[in-house]
C-alpha cells in the first residue's frame, strides 16, 4: 500500500478530485496554505496499491497544469525609509508537488 500526498493550487482541487474519484480512487482532501504566495492550496491524501501509483500520478499530471500568473511584489520589511514602490512579478503556478510514502501497516475500519 502506498500513501499518495499531492499539495495542489485551489483551482485544481475540483478538476483533480473530480477525476481521481472517477478513476475508482478514495481521496481526502485538507485545506492548506501556501508559503511564498499566501495562497489557498490543498493537499491530498490518496491511498492507493503500489501497482496503482503510475495511475494516480498520470491522473494529477493531466489535471494540473502549471501557468504563469502576474503577482505584486510583497512590501518590504517595516522601517525602510525609501519611497517602495511595487511592480509586478510574473511567476509560475499551478503544477503539484506529490510524495509518495510507503505505508507498511494500516487498518481498515
Amino acid at each position: 500500500m502506498k500513501l499518495v500526498i499531492a499539495i495542489v493550487q485551489d483551482d485544481d482541487t475540483a478538476d483533480l478530485v473530480e477525476a481521481i474519484t472517477e478513476g475508482g480512487f478514495r481521496v481526502t482532501k485538507l485545506a492548506t496554505t501556501g508559503g511564498f504566495l499566501k495562497s489557498g492550496n490543498t493537499t491530498l491524501l490518496i491511498g492507493v496499491e503500489k501497482e496503482k501509483v503510475d495511475e494516480v500520478l498520470t491522473i494529477v499530471e493531466d489535471v494540473c497544469k502549471t501557468r504563469k500568473q502576474l503577482v505584486v511584489s510583497p512590501t518590504p520589511m517595516v522601517g525602510t525609509a525609501d519611497v517602495y514602490v511595487p511592480y509586478p512579478v510574473e511567476v509560475q503556478v499551478g503544477g503539484a508537488t506529490v510524495f509518495v510514502v510507503d505505508v507498511d501497516k494500516y487498518v481498515k475500519i
